[in-house]
């Protein structure tokens, strides 16, 4: 995917700049051409010879080199496919989101036309810091594509957020940027994402072990591809990295319903993937059940409105809908009627049978069943690229290859 892309990759004043050495060696494997652009800071933690041997590039440093020769930071900035900033320190980061261009590094990226792909180290308080949070934020809004930092060990000897992505990990992002195109741009999507809690009483509730992990790797990918997300999520602890995704916190099934019937009026596509309480108490109690009324205590359950069958009566024309099936037995069987009933383009089935695919995992196993009944089957893998392979169905649902 990576062949005879052209990579300008940034390294700013990070003790991390020393992975980058591996990352250009895996770069250079995949075929692709290495240029590298070095903030004076960064020749302090890694030898500008090292990167210009793997890369069998020069590497850019300052406007001019040591025979004064101009370096045309124009020119090196729309040479190249993509432009990864990584390490990106917290000093640089401040600068690109503020306008200050005064280095090479720094030129090259007010200078590009190319996608950039932003890949922060630093401690773990200066990262979740609200400046720098906001910072990235402004820059994603740019357009910048963020690769979040890993949580673990740090150089400070703190643990916590703050680690620079793994070589291996900014070149799988960096090939699925270069093998797809924004496809979704202009496409407004609705996703639906984790468990709701229906209130027993103020400290008790009926919910389930939804993770959301699923919603929101779909919300990523469709907005990394383009797609203005709308993200209804019930009480997760998981936070959205795009800026192209808003977000919006619910509790009850009744919260879900009301803000998806309020955004479904202009979504191109809608994603239930929420696990939705089927049910909540008639009544619930206004204070804490004490233990000593719980020795008998039975509660009055009634239905809730559902969602998705509620999202396919009121389908407009092109609207694509997308439902979610979470089985025990009869899977394929239960999945096909939930399509007919709910007026489904297709549904993601898994099977709580299957070993690693469920709630709480990072992986899953699922199978994509269309209103005409075809099946396509999937192995286990994470939920990312799951995520991927529902995109990817989608996309085909919205642009069909004619047959000539």
């Amino acid at each position: 995917m990576l062949r005879d892309k052209k990579i300008l990759l940034g390294l700013t004043g990070s003790i991390s700049a020393y992975k980058a050495l591996l990352l250009v060696r895996l770069l250079v494997k995949e075929g692709a051409e290495v240029r590298v652009v070095m903030t004076p800071s960064a020749v302090n933690f890694v030898n500008p010879l090292s990167f210009s041997v793997l890369s069998k590039n020069k590497v850019t440093i300052d406007f001019t080199d040591n025979e004064h020769q101009w370096n045309n930071h124009v020119d090196l900035a729309l040479w190249a496919d993509f432009f990864v900033i990584a390490p990106l320190s917290l000093h640089t980061l401040s600068k690109m989101s503020s306008g200050i261009c005064d280095n090479m590094l720094l030129a090259c990226y007010f200078s590009s036309r190319c996608p950039v792909i932003i890949a922060p180290a630093m401690d773990v308080d200066m990262y979740l810091h609200p400046v720098t949070q906001r910072n990235l934020r402004s820059l994603q809004e740019d357009g910048c594509i963020l690769i979040a930092p890993e949580s673990g060990e740090l150089a400070s000897g703190l643990s916590g957020e703050g680690r620079l992505a793994e070589p291996e990990t900014i070149l799988e992002i960096l090939k699925r940027h270069s093998s797809q195109s924004l496809t979704f741009d202009g496409k407004k999507v609705l996703i639906t994402a984790g468990p709701t809690y229906e209130q027993i009483d103020p400290v008790r509730f009926i919910g389930n072990f939804s993770s959301g992990k699923m919603g929101f790797a779909l919300a990523e990918s469709l907005a990394d591809r383009g797609a203005q997300v709308h993200l209804v999520s019930g009480p997760v602890h998981l936070q959205i990295q795009n800026a192209k995704i808003k977000r919006y916190d619910v509790v009850t099934a009744d919260q879900m319903h009301a803000k998806c019937m309020e955004l479904s009026k202009d979504a191109d596509v809608i994603i239930m993937s929420a696990a939705v309480s089927d049910f909540k108490p008639q009544n619930p109690a206004a204070e804490k059940i004490k233990k000593e009324q719980q020795e008998m205590m039975h509660i009055d359950l009634e239905a809730n409105v559902d969602i998705l069958s509620e999202m396919g009566k009121n389908k407009k024309p092109g609207q694509l809908l997308v439902g979610f099936a979470l089985e025990t037995q009869n899977e394929v069987e239960n999945a096909m009627r939930k399509i007919k009933n709910k007026n489904l383009d297709f549904i993601v089935l898994n099977s709580l049978r299957d070993a690693g695919a469920g709630f709480q995992s990072d992986t899953n196993k699922v199978s994509i069943i269309d209103a005409n009944g075809m099946i396509t089957n999937f192995e286990l893998k994470s939920k990312k690229e799951v995520a991927h392979d529902i995109s990817n169905m989608i996309d085909t649902f919205l642009h069909p290859k004619s047959l000539v």
